[in-house]
Order: C-alpha cells, then sequence, then structure tokens
C-alpha cells in the first residue's frame, strides 16, 4: 500500500511540463499574431503611400530629404506599434480585473495583475523596433519615388 501513495514532487513535475508545452504552443500562436501584424502594418503603410504619393512630392518640393521622408514613414510605423502596445496592454489589464471576481467565484482560480516583467518588456521592445523596420520598406519606397512622379496628374 505504501507503494500506491502519490508522489507530490513527482505529480507536480509532470504537472508542470504539461503546462510548459502549452505555454510553447501559446507563445508560437502569439508570434504567428504578430507576424500577421507586422504583415498587415506593412500592407497598411504601403497602401497609404500609394495614396499619398502626391503629399510625399509635395514634402520633397518645399525642402525635405528623402532621408527625411524616410525617417518620418518609419516613425508613422512606430508610433502606429506603439499605440497598439499601449492599447493591448490595457486590454489585458483590464480583462484581468473583470474576469478575476467570476473566476474566483466560479472555478475558485485567483487572478492578480501582476506587472510586467524584464523578459516582456525586451519583447515589447523587440515588437516596438520590428515595427520600425516594418516602415522602413515604405520608406525606402518613398525615397525612391522621383519627385516629378508625385506632381504629375494621374487619370
Amino acid at each position: 500500500e505504501p507503494l500506491m501513495a502519490i508522489l507530490p514532487g513527482l505529480a507536480l513535475q509532470q504537472l508542470w511540463q504539461m503546462f510548459s508545452l502549452a505555454e510553447k504552443a501559446l507563445l508560437v500562436i502569439s508570434g504567428l499574431v504578430v507576424v500577421s501584424s507586422l504583415i498587415g502594418l506593412l500592407t497598411l503603410m504601403l497602401t497609404s503611400l500609394n495614396e499619398r504619393r502626391r503629399e510625399m512630392a509635395i514634402l520633397r518640393s518645399v525642402g525635405a530629404r528623402p532621408l527625411h521622408i524616410l525617417l518620418l514613414l518609419m516613425l508613422e510605423s512606430v508610433l502606429i506599434t506603439l499605440v497598439s502596445i499601449v492599447l493591448g496592454i490595457a486590454l489585458l489589464y483590464l480583462t484581468l480585473v473583470i474576469a478575476a471576481p467570476l473566476l474566483q467565484s466560479h472555478l475558485g482560480l485567483t487572478l492578480k495583475p501582476q506587472l510586467l516583467t524584464l523578459e516582456q518588456w525586451q519583447l515589447l521592445g523587440m515588437l516596438l523596433s520590428f515595427g520600425g523596420l516594418v516602415g522602413a520598406i515604405p520608406g525606402v519606397k518613398a525615397y525612391r519615388q522621383s519627385l516629378a512622379d508625385g506632381m504629375a496628374v494621374k487619370i
């Protein structure tokens, strides 16, 4: 009968291994979401660049250098990414605050909102950097456009 006893250390180790696999799967899924979001941002920027060709030409005609326009588009991309990060974090904490009492009463789970860890801040910084790099692609395209291309009337 003593051999039938549950070893808590072994049981907890198996449980954490199972959760580790689920955590890795969720990390892969979130990575795919980030990649698809960056592709969406790139599509948005390229589409808006095509629509704003005349605006870029006017900026160039009043003295903006091509590098200035490149930096403006990269800054726009970084700002879009930053707003998305802030809204995502705010939505996370709002969901935790709303869902915590419900989960406590129905399932007995206690969720406490915690500050972001250093690793999470580093991931957010990398995401912000990738947002800026995505903005460099339409920036280079705008950099290469000639002044006459944007000023010509297209029908």
